[in-house]
């Protein structure tokens, strides 16, 4: 694992909103007495969902003073845990994934694309709209290429499709997670190609058309033998 340090400027305070001061304390009464420290990666991910999807020194030391932790301890928790950011990140952050399956899948000029389009990793845009970075299996292999911008999904990537969801993205307007190329769920391509009878009836897959769905057809019951 590389070393994860904070980043060197740092803003002087952090406080919770109100809204998210109730709900530190909602999960704090998850545990029992004495174990309140348990509670620490859920306010930690709080902090950096309210600080711009960064995590900054003073949340640490704010979680660690509500949760009675030394901060020493926090700081360790969130240096480990790479779904923390210890420093600033972009409007959309690009999370890319560079395993095997994606770069077998054309990965690598998905990565092309980001370091032409927004520069190198880590790296927030002058106007703090992108940043990205590489990691490790995002779970979608069955979509590769796929990055994860914010917290969704975008798979079936190619550098055109890539570079219009950017372009999108740049100027405001709305896009669409999941398969860029019209794909449903994790399917084949060209639609399913087994288990039609019960996903596929109504001319579209998935299992919305099983049992009790509008256009489900039940298959008749195999016959019982008398010595079942």
């Amino acid at each position: 694992m590389s070393v994860r340090r904070l980043a060197e400027v740092q803003p002087e305070s952090f406080a919770f909103t109100p809204e998210n001061e109730a709900r530190c304390a909602k999960e704090i009464a998850k545990y029992p007495p004495g174990r309140q420290a348990s509670a620490v990666l859920s306010l930690l991910w709080l902090a950096q969902r309210q600080n711009g999807r960064w995590l900054p020194k003073p949340a640490i030391e704010k979680v660690a003073a509500m949760l009675g932790m030394p901060p020493i301890r926090v700081l360790e928790i969130a240096t480990f845990y790479t779904m923390f950011n210890l420093a600033p990140v972009g409007r959309y952050f690009v999370q890319f994934c560079g395993t095997t399956p994606c770069v077998l899948r054309g990965a690598d000029a998905i990565k092309a694309v980001l370091e032409r389009r927004i520069g190198p990793a880590g790296q927030v845009t002058a106007d703090g709209l992108f940043s990205w970075i590489e990691v490790e299996c995002l779970g979608a292999c069955c979509n590769a290429p796929m990055v994860q911008i914010n917290d969704d999904y975008y798979e079936d990537l190619t550098p055109e499709n890539f570079d219009a969801l950017l372009d999108k993205l740049a100027a405001g307007r709305p896009v669409k997670p999941g398969s860029q190329i019209g794909r449903r769920t994790s399917e084949p391509v060209g639609g399913l190609t087994s288990l039609t009878s019960l996903y596929g009836v109504d001319g579209r897959s998935g299992p919305q058309t099983y049992r009790g769905s509008p256009g489900y057809d039940p298959p008749s019951p195999e016959p019982v033998s008398d010595k079942d």
